[in-house]
C-alpha cells in the first residue's frame, strides 16, 4: 500500500441542532484532511483551525504533502512523520497555525494506521485505560433572562447530559447583547446570581463548568488577575468542576497567582499549540486542569501533555469545539491517558458531527463509551461533501471592527 495524495476538504454546515447555539451562529466551517492510498483505505483528520480560519489550511497541507506522498505502508509511522513535518516547517510552524495543521495531518495518519491494522487509535497509543468517560455539554453563552438558562439545562438533560459548561456574563436573547461592566462587584454579583439560579434549578449533583473565554467576549474591562481572584473567590461554595480561561494566555504569572489563591480548579490550554507552551504552565503550576485539544496540538502531543500534568497529580479535560473528526481524535487520546477528568462534547450535533462520527461515537447516560471501530471510527462521504459545500468567510474570528459582519 502507498500514499498517493494528501488533500484538504473544506466544508460549511449548520452549527448544530442546539437552538441556543443556532441563535448565536447559524453556520460553522471545518477543515478535514484526507490521506489517500492506492487501496480502499483513506485516513481522515481534522484541524481545529478550520473553525476559525479555514481558508488558510489548504496551502499548508499542500506544502507538507510531499513528505507523505509516495510512502509505503511500512513507512507510515505517525510519530516519525509528525517530527519530520515539524522539522521541515519549524522556522514558521514552531507554534501557532502551522503546527495545528500538522496536528490535523497527524490525526489522519493515526486514522489510516488504525485502519491498516484493524485497531482503534487508542490501542496504537498504548491501549485504553477506561471503559467509559464522563462528558459535559458545551453550552456556549449563559442565556438571559435566567428562564432561558434553565431551559438550556432542561434541554441538555433531556439529551442525556449530567454536566454542562457556559460562559462568563450572559447573552440576552431579547437584545442580542452581552453583559458588559468595568465593575468588579458587578461581575461578582452577576456570577453568583447565575450560580444560584443554576444550583436551584439543576441541583447540587449537576456538574457545572464556567468559561471566561480569555475575555474574548463583551466584558468591558478585560479581566486581570485581580478581577479573576475576586470573582472566583465568590464562587467557591458552588462546587464548580473548573473555571476555564479566566485570563489571557499572555498572563502566565496571573494564572500562577490565581491557582494559588482559590480552591476552584483553574483550567486552560485550548489556545496553546505545542508541548513547550504547555510545559511553561506545568512548570509554574499555572493550571489545575489542563485542556489540550488533539485537533489543535495533535494526538501524540495530547498524550504527552497529559503526562506532564499527571506527575503533578493534576488532570486534563479535552477541549473539542471542532467537528466530528476532531471530537473523535480527542476521545481516542482521552481513553489512552490515566488522568482524564471529563470530555467536552458538542451537544445536539449537526451534520458535520453526526454524519462523520460513523461507528466510533458512543454516548450513553452522560458518558462516552470506549470506541471499538478501527482508526478513529469516522467517515467523510461524497454525500456529505456535496451537501455542505464550503462558504468562504464562514470561519469564526473574534468580534472586532471589520470582521463582525462575517460572523
Amino acid at each position: 500500500m502507498k500514499i498517493t495524495e494528501v488533500k484538504t476538504v473544506l466544508l460549511t454546515g449548520p452549527s448544530g441542532n442546539d437552538p441556543f447555539l443556532q441563535a448565536l451562529r447559524k453556520k460553522r466551517s471545518a477543515s478535514f484532511i484526507e490521506i489517500h492510498t492506492d487501496s480502499e483505505l483513506v485516513g481522515i483528520g481534522e484541524t481545529y483551525a478550520g473553525y476559525q480560519c479555514p481558508e488558510l489550511v489548504p496551502a499548508i497541507v499542500e506544502y507538507l504533502s510531499p513528505i507523505l506522498e509516495g510512502l509505503e505502508d511500512g513507512e507510515i509511522n505517525p510519530r516519525v512523520l509528525w517530527r519530520r513535518m515539524y522539522q521541515c516547517a519549524n522556522f514558521w510552524a514552531r507554534s501557532g497555525l502551522g503546527v495545528t495543521v500538522i496536528g490535523g495531518i497527524e490525526s489522519a495518519l493515526w486514522d489510516l494506521k488504525g485502519k491498516m491494522l484493524g485497531l482503534p487509535v487508542y490501542e496504537l497509543l498504548g491501549g485504553a485505560l477506561h471503559d467509559r468517560l464522563p462528558c459535559y455539554a458545551t453550552g456556549c453563552a449563559s442565556d438571559y433572562p435566567w428562564s432561558e438558562l434553565k431551559r438550556k439545562i432542561d434541554i441538555y438533560r433531556e439529551a442525556g447530559f449530567n454536566a454542562f459548561k457556559v460562559g462568563a456574563g450572559y447573552h440576552d436573547s431579547g437584545t442580542g447583547k452581552g453583559f458588559v461592566s468595568d465593575s468588579v462587584q458587578a461581575w461578582v454579583d452577576l456570577e453568583t446570581e447565575k450560580l444560584d439560579v443554576i444550583r436551584d434549578h439543576a441541583g447540587k449533583d449537576f456538574v457545572v463548568c464556567l468559561d471566561g473565554h480569555m475575555s474574548n467576549v463583551e466584558v468591558g474591562r478585560p479581566w486581570d488577575v485581580g478581577i479573576a481572584k475576586a470573582v472566583l473567590k465568590s464562587m467557591e461554595s458552588y462546587n464548580l468542576a473548573f473555571y476555564e480561561e479566566p485570563l489571557h494566555y499572555n498572563d502566565l504569572a496571573g494564572y500562577e497567582e490565581l491557582c494559588r489563591s482559590t480552591s476552584i480548579s483553574v483550567a486552560g490550554g485550548e489556545g496553546l499549540t505545542t508541548r513547550q507552551e504547555f510545559s511553561q504552565y506545568a512548570e509554574r503550576r499555572a493550571f489545575d486542569v489542563a485542556q489540550p485539544d488533539a485537533s489543535w496540538i495533535g494526538i501524540e502531543t495530547f498524550v504527552d501533555v497529559a503526562g506532564m500534568f499527571a506527575v503533578q497529580d493534576k488532570q486534563v479535560a479535552t477541549h473539542a469545539w471542532c467537528s466530528g473528526v476532531g471530537v473523535m481524535s480527542n476521545i481516542h487520546a482521552a481513553f489512552a491517558v490515566p488522568n482524564i477528568a471529563i470530555l467536552e462534547i458538542p451537544p445536539l450535533p449537526g451534520p458535520l458531527h453526526s454524519e462523520i462520527y460513523a461507528d466510533g461515537y458512543r454516548f450513553e447516560d452522560g458518558f462516552i463509551l470506549r470506541p471499538d471501530a478501527p482508526g478513529l471510527g469516522v467517515r467523510l462521504t461524497d454525500e456529505t461533501k456535496n451537501a455542505y459545500p464550503f462558504i468562504p468567510g464562514s470561519g469564526e474570528p473574534n468580534p472586532v471592527p471589520g470582521m463582525m459582519d462575517l460572523m
